[in-house]
């Protein structure tokens, strides 16, 4: 193999990758298919990433390799493979999902779901400055990052308060507490099929949050309040973890 190995990790929920993948310097690129290609981003996924590499280290390439041969398609473990690594076929059924909806945009369709996800994450950004502190103030790509920090110094109300908030209006809470280098921090991603109807209706919330932050703290600090079960003692859970369920 070559004395440097150049490996790059491609986040393709960031639409320039979705649009072209200008990894060709790469050795070994490393794709990520969550959000952008259909695959489910939080919620403990399941998450996947193909890999792929050059000719000439196709033949070190963990196996066994699905391979077509006589127009059927088998098994076959590459020369100098490495061997098998963990679980072969990972979740197989992601890669297929993501496949087709490659497919089924196609060259036209990719290029424009990304300029879609970008457009209105920039939209909603804009529509929330006014009231929020953004961690970066310029043009983002598909997501955006707010800080709370202020806002936590001058009502008590944390990022976690007001993700909890979003629930009794029935919206699922945004990333929070990501990146870590950004204190109180949540990270927005609307995608490339949210209408500007629902945009407008998620950041008419996130000001209704805000005013409710100044004007009555408490009631973020105590929410959900409609949701079937109430703010849950995460680190209790985190503390004394039951992982299976006990029958009576």
């Amino acid at each position: 193999m070559r004395a440097a190995c150049a490996i790059t990790t491609a986040r393709t929920s960031t639409p320039s990758w979705a649009s072209s993948v200008p990894v060709t310097w790469a050795d070994v690129c490393h794709l990520n298919l969550h959000k952008t290609f259909a695959i489910p981003h939080g919620g403990g996924g399941p998450g996947a990433g193909a890999v792929g590499c050059k000719e000439f280290l196709k033949k070190y390439m963990p196996g066994p390799l699905v391979v077509k041969k006589d127009g059927k398609y088998g098994f076959a473990s590459p020369e100098k493979s490495i061997g098998r690594v963990k679980m072969f076929y990972g979740n197989f059924d992601v890669c297929i999902k993501a496949l087709t909806y490659v497919l089924t945009l196609g060259k036209e369709g990719i290029p424009e779901a990304a300029k879609n996800a970008v457009l209105n994450a920039n939209y909603m950004m804009a529509r929330l400055k006014s009231k929020f502190d953004m961690a970066y103030d310029e043009i983002c790509m598909h997501e955006f990052v707010m800080s709370l920090v202020d806002l936590h110094k001058e009502t008590g109300v944390s990022a976690l308060d007001l993700a909890k908030g979003m629930l009794d209006f029935g919206l699922h809470p945004p990333t929070m507490y990501f990146p870590l280098i950004v204190h109180e921090a949540l990270m927005i991603e609307p995608c490339e099929t949210e209408s500007k109807e629902t945009m407008d209706e998620v950041c008419g919330i996130y000001c209704k949050l805000f005013e409710l932050a100044h004007s009555d703290p408490e009631t973020l600090h105590t929410a959900p309040h409609s949701t079937p079960v109430r703010r849950l003692d995460e680190v209790g859970a985190a503390r004394n973890m039951v992982l299976r369920y006990q029958f009576a």
